[in-house]
C-alpha cells in the first residue's frame, strides 16, 4: 500500500509541476534516419525544470508561444501551442534540413531561376554555380528566399518533390498540425504551422551541428565557385552576441505572420528552446521568455520533488 500511495503522490506531482499542462512533454520519437551530421544532445539524469518562485511569464503579443526544456522535454510555458499560424521563413529551418538530407556541403549546385525569387535574398545570379554549403549559409544566415529556391530546383526529383520530402519529415517527426506549401515560408494558402511542432524541429534541428554552426553566424562572405561572385551575409537574428547562451536559431516575418522567432540557448549545460509567433517584439518577448525561463527554475531529479 505504502509503494501505491508513493506512487500516486509522484504522479500527482507531474501533473502540478509550475508551468505544466497537457503538453508536458514533447514525445517524438523520430523514424526517418538522422539528418547528415546529426549529433545526440547528453542526457540530463532525468532532471525536469521547475518554476521555484512560481513566477509568471511576461505579458507577451505574440498570437502563440512555447518554452521547453530540451534535455527533458518538458514544457516550461505555452500559449496556444496548436493553434495553425504562418510560420514565414522559420520555413526555412526545415528546408535546411532537407538540403543537408539531400546533399554533401561541397556539392556544386547552378542557379535556374532562383534569381526571380520575391522577398529576402543573398543576391544569387542565374547560371551560378554554387556550393550546397554556401547556399545553407545564405538560408540559415540572410534568410534568402533565393537560396531556399536554388536548394530545391537542384533536388533530383524537382521542387515538389523537395517540398514533398519537408511534409514526410514533418510526418515522421509527429508534426501533426504542419503542412508546408513552399520552400521559403512566403504566404501561400493552407502553409501553416504551429509553435508546439516548431518547437519539436527546433529540438531536432539542433541536433545537427551543422545547423548550430551556421545558425550562430552574425555574419560572413562566399562566393560562387569561380570566387567571382561574392555574397555579404548579414543574420537577421539581432539577439546573437546579446542574450547569453544564444546560438540562433531563424527569424521569420510576413504582413500577415508577424514578427516570428526561434531561439535555442545553453546555459550551464540546460538547453532551452522558445518559439514567438504573431508577436509585435519578437526579439523583445524572446528574450524575455529566455532570462524567465532560466532565472526562475531549478532543474531537479523527481526524486527531489
Amino acid at each position: 500500500m505504502k509503494k501505491w500511495w508513493k506512487l500516486g503522490l509522484l504522479a500527482a506531482v507531474l501533473v502540478m509541476l509550475p508551468g505544466q499542462n497537457e503538453y508536458q512533454t514533447l514525445m517524438v520519437k523520430p523514424q526517418a534516419p538522422r539528418v547528415r551530421g546529426a549529433v545526440v544532445s547528453p542526457p540530463t539524469g532525468g532532471e525536469v525544470p521547475v518554476n521555484i518562485a512560481g513566477v509568471k511569464v511576461p505579458g507577451l503579443t505574440a498570437r502563440a508561444a512555447m518554452v521547453v526544456d530540451v534535455g527533458s522535454g518538458t514544457v516550461m510555458y505555452q500559449k496556444n501551442a496548436q493553434t495553425p499560424l504562418l510560420p514565414a521563413s522559420i520555413t526555412k529551418l526545415m528546408t535546411a534540413l532537407i538540403a543537408l538530407d539531400t546533399y554533401d556541403l561541397n556539392d556544386v549546385l547552378t542557379v535556374k531561376r532562383a534569381d526571380e525569387a520575391i522577398g529576402q535574398s543573398m543576391g544569387l545570379k542565374v547560371g551560378e554555380k554554387i556550393t550546397a554549403e554556401n547556399l545553407v549559409y545564405g538560408l540559415l544566415v540572410k534568410s534568402g528566399n533565393d537560396a531556399a529556391l536554388a536548394l530545391a530546383e537542384n533536388y533530383p526529383d524537382g521542387y515538389a518533390a523537395f517540398v514533398e520530402a519537408m511534409n514526410q519529415k514533418a510526418k515522421d517527426w509527429q508534426m501533426t498540425d504542419t503542412v508546408f506549401k513552399n520552400v521559403s515560408g512566403v504566404e501561400q494558402w493552407g502553409h501553416v504551422t504551429t509553435v508546439r511542432d516548431l518547437a519539436v524541429l527546433a529540438r531536432e534541428a539542433t541536433k545537427n551541428e551543422v545547423v548550430t554552426k551556421m545558425a550562430a553566424t552574425k555574419s560572413m562572405t562566399v562566393k560562387d565557385v569561380s570566387g567571382n561572385i561574392e555574397h555579404e551575409l548579414k543574420n537577421i537574428n539581432q539577439l546573437l552576441g546579446q542574450v547569453e547562451g544564444l546560438r540562433g536559431l531563424k527569424t521569420g516575418w510576413t504582413t500577415n505572420a508577424g514578427e516570428c522567432l526561434i531561439t535555442d540557448t545553453v546555459r550551464d549545460g540546460r538547453e532551452i528552446i522558445t518559439v514567438i509567433l504573431g508577436s509585435e517584439d519578437r526579439f523583445g518577448e524572446s528574450a524575455a521568455l529566455i532570462e524567465w525561463a532560466y532565472g526562475n527554475h531549478e532543474w531537479k531529479k523527481l526524486t527531489e520533488i
